[in-house]
């Protein structure tokens, strides 16, 4: 993540508003429009933060996302089950005892390495 998104999103975590316009933030941060644009532009996609309707306005207003660790979390936990299985697939496919299945073996062992709070967040989000 870059340094300015990085900035944007901690503004709209640690706001007292409840919600921020792009101008909120240039000014907060002192930076330019553009940036903003582009940090949320990167933030929305992966889900930390969202654009909110504010009744009388018509600028974009903007909050970090209720959830969003949990999700974002919960994203990365099914791409490393998906990682694991992958390097299981590839074990399976040429022995296990093999010279060619010495890198998936280890990155498979390293991918069954989960977190205990990996399962907290998954029943969280059910």
């Amino acid at each position: 993540m870059q340094k300015t998104t990085a900035r944007v999103m901690t503004a709209l975590l640690y706001t007292e508003q409840e919600t921020m316009t792009a101008a909120d933030l240039c000014e907060q941060l002192s930076i330019s429009s553009g940036a903003v644009s582009t940090s949320v532009k990167q933030l929305i996609p992966v889900g930390l933060v969202e654009r909110v309707p504010a009744p009388g306005s018509r600028r974009d207003h903007y909050r970090f996302r209720e959830g969003a660790w949990a999700t974002l979390m919960s994203q990365q936990n099914a791409m490393l089950a998906v990682m694991h299985d992958a390097a299981q697939e590839g074990i399976d496919a040429v022995g296990e005892d093999t010279p060619t299945a010495s890198a998936p073996a280890r990155d498979a062992g390293l991918l069954r390495l989960r977190d205990p709070r990996d399962a907290c967040i998954d029943r969280q989000l059910a």
